[in-house]
């Protein structure tokens, strides 16, 4: 049964991925091969290139290096930092840059892109690590240096390794959000593949070219994916007990407290200030600023639903295809675990094409239905519920099971009773991942929403499209309300899973 339901959302995950393949095959080799070497691919290599290592990097030590202030030092605050620098995840990416390039026009090229999406998704670095600090048995620190190690080999040879899951997670999330990230890199005009792609269906409607665009991020992707999974290794990182029952001591910074506050207030300042006071200023001098109530109330209601319904569908599929990654380790639970993360590496717009595309061929009356919306959410958002279930799962001891079942307790008993409780938080951080991400979900709701059907990612997106800042300002703003809840859930959350 478990490997019937991994099957089945391995195949619907794959979708997207036999739909360029298909497509790049029946173009014949000859003219696939003429479609990839030309100097436009060759920019927009090295474009993806730069932009995915360099923000894989920063977010890696921004994420890390916060969330061990926050964990592991006296720095002052700690408790309202740590919901500071998760806050980011409440601004949706292209808001953030909407937010940069209305005040400024210098946030352009490489170096803007850099900044931008770097701010926008360090939390998803920082959220695991903070985590996985405040669940570190702190005997573990002591015993090493009790063998007569310092604070900073300790630090290296015994508290970053054991975080080496969730800072390769985190970084695996940001490098496939930045695969397929648009809203943001239009507003900053630098042009990687999504952009092209985005560019080619819907300005030139070339299919051909814009597919074998798509099949360069499929290849990203496969590299991605076999580097997390290889740095990752077959380490185990749980442990029948939860250590002592006690907190970790702070180090004190001493001289370097009044730095460290800078630095950090620094990236709060970037990363919530500047995008939040640029919608404070257009909601209040903007020209075009208009508040249709009616119209903010429908789009608001049809966004928190389609994001309610889309975190419980996405986290729902990837439970199966975790514990078999987790609790079945083989050729077969690679291979499914894999197949979720490619979605999330195409562009929304490939996705949906795709779903359009299979749709009008073998299900004529899924087309523009609310069901093959949130199949497209599922598929794009799947990675998202996978990275957290599958670290709960994997900190869970397959001896409680035994213990369970030696108690009595059989199948869905030792579930509900011994497993769910223990893997809850990381089922919670799922899906208040996916329901932020829909909620800020922009090309794929475009094309698949059924007529009518309108979202405040949308809405913004066409004011935007007109250089009306002041009439998108507020859809931003509501998303950004829309979203707070859930990141501060995440913030609570990331504390309950130690």
């Amino acid at each position: 049964m478990l490997l019937v339901l991994c099957g089945v959302v391995a195949l619907v995950a794959a979708i997207p991925l036999v739909f360029v393949i298909a497509y790049t095959v029946s173009i014949g080799w000859d003219q696939a091969w003429r479609l990839l070497v030309r100097p436009r691919v060759g920019e927009l290599l090295l474009n993806t290139t730069e932009l995915m290592v360099g923000c894989m990097a920063a977010s890696a030590v921004v994420g890390t290096a916060a969330a061990w202030l926050v964990e592991r030092t006296d720095l002052p605050g700690r408790r309202i930092w740590h919901v500071l620098l998760a806050a980011p995840l409440a601004i949706p990416a292209f808001v953030t840059s909407f937010g940069w390039v209305s005040v400024s026009g210098a946030v352009e090229g490489l170096g803007g892109a850099l900044l931008i999406v770097t701010l926008a998704y360090y939390p998803l670095v920082y959220l695991p690590v903070s985590a996985a600090l405040r669940g570190l048995d702190p005997a573990l620190e002591e015993t090493a240096r009790s063998l007569g190690l310092g604070p900073w080999r300790t630090l290296t040879r015994v508290v970053i390794p054991q975080l080496r899951p969730a800072v390769l997670g985190g970084s695996l999330l940001v490098g496939l959000h930045l695969l397929a990230e648009f809203g943001a890199l239009q507003m900053l005009r630098f042009s990687t593949f999504t952009t092209a792609i985005y560019d080619q269906y819907r300005s030139a409607y070339d299919g051909s070219s814009a597919n074998m665009l798509a099949s360069v991020l499929v290849v990203f992707c496969a590299v991605l994916l076999t580097a997390e999974h290889r740095l990752r290794g077959h380490r185990r990182y749980a442990r029948v007990g939860s250590g002592t029952a006690r907190v970790a001591q702070p180090v004190r910074l001493g001289l370097l407290a009044a730095p460290a506050t800078v630095a950090v207030l620094g990236v709060v300042v970037l990363a919530l200030g500047v995008p939040l006071g640029s919608l404070v200023y257009w909601l209040v001098v903007g020209a075009s600023t208009a508040f249709p109530l009616e119209t903010l109330a429908l789009t608001a209601g049809t966004t928190i639903g389609l994001a309610m319904l889309a975190a419980l569908v996405t986290t729902a599929c990837a439970l199966p295809v975790a514990w078999l990654s987790v609790r079945h380790r083989g050729r077969v639970s690679v291979l499914a675990e894999r197949s979720t993360y490619v979605g999330n590496a195409l562009p929304g717009i490939v996705i949906a094409l795709a779903l359009v595309t299979v749709s009008i061929r073998f299900v004529p009356p899924a087309y523009q239905t609310t069901g093959l919306l949130l199949a497209a959410y599922t598929i794009m958002f799947l990675p998202r519920a996978m990275v957290s279930v599958r670290a709960a799962i994997a900190q869970v001891p397959p001896v409680l099971d035994d213990v369970a079942h030696s108690l009595g307790a059989r199948g869905m008993a030792t579930l509900r009773r011994v497993i769910l409780p223990l893997i809850a938080p990381g089922i919670g951080t799922g899906a208040a991942l996916v329901f932020l991400a829909v909620v800020t979900e922009l090309t794929a709701t475009l094309l698949l929403s059924p007529t009518g059907t309108h979202t405040l990612a949308t809405q913004f997106w066409s004011s935007v499209r007109d250089v009306d800042y002041g009439a998108a300002a507020p859809y931003a703003a509501l998303m950004v309300l829309i979203s707070a809840p859930a990141t501060y859930l995440l913030t609570i959350t990331s504390r309950r899973s130690a």
